[in-house]
């Protein structure tokens, strides 16, 4: 069961050819991530845009199945399983948004200072202080998080989806910040379970291993009032996911989602392999996938993809 197609006036796949010759350009002025080995080592010149419909149309250009470590792009999913459990046991949801807020936090992702004046209690689920609570959740409700995380996304695309072994290595290796966080909201008694199994689950789903083919056709239920078009299956209640689309619109591209809102306006996540993820209520879903970083971890090319898309369909929600 696939939802309505959307009618575009313009050819979409001559669209994306032209949007893509403009954003590839935008690369060179990047920087890709090197905290972590396997991400130093991406080639820059790697580019993939996807966009696909409600009726399964798929939109393509590029690298677009090439796979890649969808790193913060995954808090998404984290926060869907866990309001999954939360409309489970109303008990959860509860918890969840009184250890964890809704509001931008304007300080970079992995930022330890506003989360000490704030008494351990992260601004929200999308940086990573609140990812990691959202994992410590989820911890109390699963017993395997990682494992249903991917479990999801494998049932969304019909493709086996799994974690990068090595990137998942890696990135425990070097997530020195993160444990501070951890061990900070830790002695302000908001986690639960140990640090150590708390960021066993963040490495291992920041690790998950997607392409942007398939990121873009799983995120379309949250496009779509939480069903799943593909199948009609309700994945979250219709207000769940466009509370999930609010905050990947007001906090989803680090200390850049007013600049994402006011040029791009419609719902993005991003990761620090290049991704950034988009929402068009209604219609579809968008993934662009290039590594060269700015300043903020938000893809150069990928912003200026988006924007272009956004600009020439007028996806804007404003």
């Amino acid at each position: 069961m696939e939802g309505q197609a959307v009618a575009f006036d313009v050819d979409l796949d001559q669209l994306l050819r032209e949007v893509a010759d403009t954003a590839r350009a935008e690369a060179a002025e990047g920087k890709v991530a090197d905290y972590i080995t396997s991400m130093a080592e991406l080639d820059p010149s790697k580019f993939g845009l996807a966009m696909v419909e409600m009726d399964g149309t798929e939109h393509v250009v590029g690298d677009v199945d090439e796979p890649f470590a969808i790193q913060s792009i995954s808090k998404v999913f984290s926060l869907v399983v866990a309001m999954q459990r939360a409309e489970a046991s109303k008990g959860v949801g509860n918890e969840l948004w009184q250890r964890v807020g809704v509001e931008p936090s304007g300080d970079p992702f992995n930022s330890l200072v506003q989360l000490e004046q704030e008494r351990g209690k992260p601004r929200n689920p999308m940086i990573n202080a609140g990812a990691l609570v959202v994992d410590d959740v989820l911890l109390d409700h699963c017993d395997d998080p990682a494992g249903d995380i991917t479990k999801l996304l494998t049932d969304l695309c019909d493709e086996e989806i799994g974690i990068d072994e090595v990137v998942m290595t890696q990135e425990g290796r070097s997530g020195h910040r993160n444990r501070a966080m951890a061990f900070l909201m830790s002695s302000f008694g908001n986690l639960t379970s140990s640090v150590d199994e708390v960021l066993d689950v963040y490495v291992r789903h920041c690790a998950i291993s997607m392409t942007a083919r398939q990121l873009a056709r799983d995120s379309r239920f949250l496009a779509n009032d939480g069903v799943d078009p593909g199948t009609g299956r309700r994945i979250l209640p219709g207000e769940l996911a466009r509370r999930v689309a609010a905050l990947m619109l007001t906090c989803g591209t680090y200390d850049s989602a007013g600049q994402f809102a006011f040029h791009v306006g419609i719902p993005c996540k991003s990761g620090v392999a290049g991704g950034i993820l988009g929402l068009v209520p209604g219609e579809g879903a968008v993934c662009v996938w290039s590594p060269p970083l700015d300043p903020s971890g938000n893809s150069r090319a990928g912003r200026v993809a988006l924007r272009e898309l956004a600009e020439r369909l007028e996806l804007s929600l404003f």
